[in-house]
């Protein structure tokens, strides 16, 4: 065995530790107190803000059961549609990964994907259907 008897040099550190944990804690008291300053110049300046609204009469019901069924269209198309592109995309990066198992995943992420899009492609038709059941 090969042991050298001196010991080796260690370096200064470049500061001390209490230094940075005294500059840590000044910038985070700094931070409050801009914070804590902000929220009362924010709240100081606009009082009326802080009261309430007098409520309104609102009525949130739909015109007719066809402006509903309007709504969970879009509504449907919309979830579907992302779903089916979330899917593309995950299936696209385990496909270009290379390794044999991700590109099995891959594929049936892409088949997921298809079906999603059928899926959104196919909502107006069963809404179509439901609404004439309705009227």
């Amino acid at each position: 065995m090969n042991r050298h008897p001196l010991k080796q040099p260690i370096p200064p550190p470049r500061r001390p530790t209490g230094d940075r944990r005294h500059q840590l804690t000044r910038a985070v008291r700094l931070l409050g107190a801009a914070a804590i300053a902000a929220a009362v110049l924010l709240l100081g300046a606009a009082p009326e803000a802080a009261f309430a609204a007098v409520p309104a009469d609102t009525v949130l019901a739909a015109d007719s059961i066809g402006a509903v069924l309007i709504n969970v269209r879009v509504w449907m198309m919309g979830f579907l549609g992302a779903y089916a592109s979330l899917c593309l995309t995950v299936g696209f990066l385990r496909y270009t990964s290379g390794e044999p198992g991700e590109v099995e995943k891959g594929k049936t992420a892409f088949r997921s994907a298809a079906i999603g899009y059928v899926g959104a492609l196919l909502v107006p038709l069963l809404l179509t259907i439901i609404a004439a059941w309705t009227n």
